[in-house]
């Protein structure tokens, strides 16, 4: 293979001016070498998918893109798609599982970690299952419905000694990597206001899903039971964790207002808008908002000597982003693809995952989020 420079690495992505100072603000899995990367040759984790959504297929993508796992296991509600994926996916009938016989993973080793895609309010289920049954845990975001489920989730993966982490995708992306180098590092002096929105104008079968039964497949989001909330829950979990990373800090306060009900059918049980304010320790707020009724993403930060934005931003790209001085210009990565090599490669090294990934971050955005639904409830400020 031909070899790469630094210099040919940023022409190949059509980096224009001024992106030497960005570009060595890539992290290291994400920089080229002077030499060509040998191809991975060693241990891989076998991974099952336990509910096969529209998102399951985008995991299934980065997977077979993946160096450090294979798609090994299915586990779904629906034989049609049991089917359908084995065909596709080359799956062996000994692993597949439904939501009935899944307890019997434990016996199969040919299964290492299982990638939790079912709705909001089953995660904690699925989570505790998979740890019984001695298996590392990924979960989909938000990470459980209430507080104490998530800290009964961590608990059973640390009583049965497996790792648990959310899917926190853009924590590996790097225009997010960047956006959080540029407020931690305050670059542009201390960040004193943020803005972050996404809401998309209806939820249809474009929007990534969830596999449980073939009444909820597509609705499971407007049932409280199942979703938690509606797009707070959803969406708004990465209004949270942009505001939190890029000042590296925990808020403290919170007010919101849920906005105007326009289809009531629909939003019945769960809010279809709602905007909050966060508090920080430093001075700083975050205004952000989410929506089921309109469509919006993008993120902005205002600090002492300058800012930075993203649009779009939050959700799957490609992102475009600026800072008061210069275009933010990155390559385009396999957001999945990169979010599960960096997992898997710890998880086959034997050691503890990062913070930043765990179930104790996805605990704190659950109490961000309870505080927020409280706040718009009472019409009182929540302190955290």
């Amino acid at each position: 293979m031909k070899n790469i420079s630094r210099r040919s690495f940023v022409n190949k992505f059509g980096i224009g001016l001024g992106a030497a100072a960005v570009i060595t603000t890539l992290p290291s899995f994400l920089t080229a070498p002077e030499n060509s990367k040998k191809p991975y040759t060693g241990k891989k984790l076998n991974i099952a998918l336990c509910g096969l959504g529209n998102y399951a297929g985008m995991l299934a993508d980065g997977i077979l893109a993946s160096e450090y796992c294979n798609l090994a296991g299915l586990v779904t509600g629906t034989p049609a798609k049991a089917e359908k994926w084995k065909k596709q996916y080359n799956i062996p009938d000994k692993n597949i599982y439904n939501y009935q016989n899944f307890d019997d993973i434990k016996n199969n080793k040919d299964i290492d970690l299982v990638y939790v895609v079912v709705p909001n309010g089953l995660h904690k289920e699925f989570v505790i299952r998979s740890a019984k049954a001695g298996k590392h845990v990924i979960t989909e975001k938000p990470m459980a419905v209430s507080v104490k489920d998530c800290e009964e989730m961590i608990k059973a993966c640390n009583d049965n000694n497996v790792q648990l982490a959310v899917g926190y995708r853009l924590h590996f992306e790097p225009f997010h990597l960047e956006i959080k180098r540029l407020g931690q590092q305050k670059v542009f002096g201390q960040v004193r206001f943020i803005d972050a929105s996404l809401g998309y104008k209806t939820y249809d079968t474009t929007h990534p899903g969830v596999d449980f039964d073939k009444n909820a497949r597509e609705e499971w989001r407007h049932s409280k039971k199942l979703s938690g909330g509606g797009p707070l829950m959803d969406l708004g979990v990465y209004c949270i964790q942009a505001s939190r990373y890029v000042l590296g800090e925990e808020p403290i306060a919170v007010t919101a207002q849920f906005g105007t009900v326009n289809d009531k059918i629909r939003f019945a049980e769960v809010e279809e808008s709602i905007n909050w304010q966060l508090e920080f320790p430093s001075g700083a707020v975050s205004n952000c908002s989410t929506s089921c009724g309109f469509n919006i993403d993008r993120f902005y930060a205002s600090a002492d000597e300058g800012s930075f934005e993203l649009s779009p931003a939050l959700s799957y790209g490609p992102f475009k982003g600026k800072t008061s001085e210069k275009e933010l210009v990155f390559p385009e990565i396999n957001q999945q693809k990169t979010q599960l090599d960096e997992i898997c490669k710890v998880l086959i090294e034997n050691k503890k995952l990062p913070n930043h990934i765990t179930g104790e971050e996805g605990l704190k955005d659950i109490k961000v989020i309870n505080a927020i639904y409280k706040a718009a409830e009472s019409g009182k400020k929540v302190l955290l």
